[in-house]
Parts: C-alpha cells; structure tokens; sequence
C-alpha cells in the first residue's frame, strides 16, 4: 500500500448523534475514507454484501444484532474497531481479534491512534498476501483457496463471477462482484480490461486493438480500458 491510498471504512453506531460525531471525527483522519455510515448492523450487513471496506467501527450494544454477533456472522471480516460505553465487551472484543477496543466518549487522538494501528496491520497484511498471494472464496458449500499465480483470467456474472486457473479444467464459480474480488488482488499482478473481465498480466500471450489473448481465449478490452491498459502494459 503506497501513502496515498486510504482505508476504506464504516461506522455503526444505533445513537444518531454518536454515529455523527464518530463519522466527522473519522473524516477529519487523512487515511480515512468513509464509505458509509448506519444506525443498525443490518443495515450494515447488506451493504459488506456488495461494497468492499478495509475497517469497520461498530458499537457492541445494538437491538436486533450486536456488533459481536454482526462479525461473528461475517464470512471474510473486515479490520473491526469497537466503540462502546460498557468495558464488559472487552475480552469478548478481543477473542475475536478485533483491532481495537474504544471506550467513550473517544478522544480524538485515542480515535486516530486506533486506526493508525489498523493502517499498520493493514500494511503488513498487503506484503504477507504479496509474498503467499492467495486469498479464499466460496463455492460449492466450501472455502476454496485460490492462488493468485494459478489464475489466468476473471469472469463476471452479475452477481457471480467465473475464476479460470491453469491447474483446474473448469472455472470455479462463487457468488460475489467483480468489483468486491478485484480488491482482493495484488494490484501490481492484474487489470480489469472490460466491465466483465479482470486478466493476469503475466497471463497474456498477445494482443490487439480491442481484444487481447491467454492462450487460446479471446478476452474483449471495453472501450474505457483500452487507452490506460496499452499505455500501461504495452505501449506502442
């Protein structure tokens, strides 16, 4: 992760007026980007489905689910922060290797501090999964572990997305965005060349003015891609 990228984060919180002063003092922390803000882990919970977020800070004693139960349910769980009024949650927090545990009213400092640790542990996160690039999905009622070298193109469908890899006859198909797998990537290893095609760089035996090739698979390069992509990878 370079300096100029930020984490990608939400807050919950069912008390309006600590939900805004959590929200403004998290957009005064020059790391922090804030996707979102809701009242209710469900609420919460719909949006992780489809949009991609870094870090989380959630408040514990919410009616309908609590923040505990709400990462507990999480099957690929963001970074959390707790912030909550009651330190009884504490050791709970803590089992479930949240990153922080807050008690209000926060300081600012204490706050920024906080997610200090998480951009640190972010980073560290980003080089393991560069050195052991893998990352997992579901398929088939199962965790399948998918290693970044294997794959040659991916393939989106609506909701649902197609991974080839050079080790499997057929693509494994899980449900989930291109957009939210895209984030999984090493960034430096694939390119997202049309609305519905991310392809391995290394992958790519030759292309053309709107169509590159892996191996024997034509991949169509959208027309909002194709300038940056041949800049990028193969200038003329």
């Amino acid at each position: 992760m370079n300096l100029q990228m930020k984490l990608r984060c939400v807050a919950i919180d069912d008390e309006p007026l600590a939900l805004e002063i959590l929200a403004d003092d998290l957009s005064r922390i020059d790391f922090l980007e804030v996707a979102g803000t809701f009242l209710s882990a469900v609420d919460a919970q719909e949006f992780l489905n489809d949009e991609a977020v870094d870090l989380v800070f959630s408040d514990i004693r919410m009616p309908t689910l609590s923040g505990t139960q709400f990462l507990r349910g999480l099957e690929n769980p963001p970074m959390f922060i707790f912030t909550t009024a009651y330190e009884n949650f504490a050791v709970e927090g803590f089992e479930l290797n949240v990153v922080d545990y807050l008690l209000k009213p926060i300081p600012f400092d204490r706050l920024r501090k906080s997610a200090k640790k998480a951009l640190e542990l972010y980073r560290l996160q980003k080089n393991d999964q560069q050195k052991d690039a893998f990352f997992f999905v579901f398929s088939e009622y199962r965790k399948i572990k998918i290693i970044e070298s294997q794959i040659l193109y991916i393939e989106g469908l609506k909701d649902y997305v197609k991974i080839f890899l050079a080790n499997r006859p057929k693509p494994i198909l899980t449900r989930q965005n291109l957009k939210k797998i895209e984030t999984q990537l090493t960034e430096t290893k694939f390119y997202r060349v049309h609305q519905s095609y991310i392809v391995a760089v290394d992958k790519i035996t030759s292309t053309q003015k709107n169509s590159l090739m892996i191996g024997s698979v034509t991949i169509p390069i959208g027309g909002l891609y194709e300038q940056t992509f041949n800049k990028k990878y193969y200038p003329r």
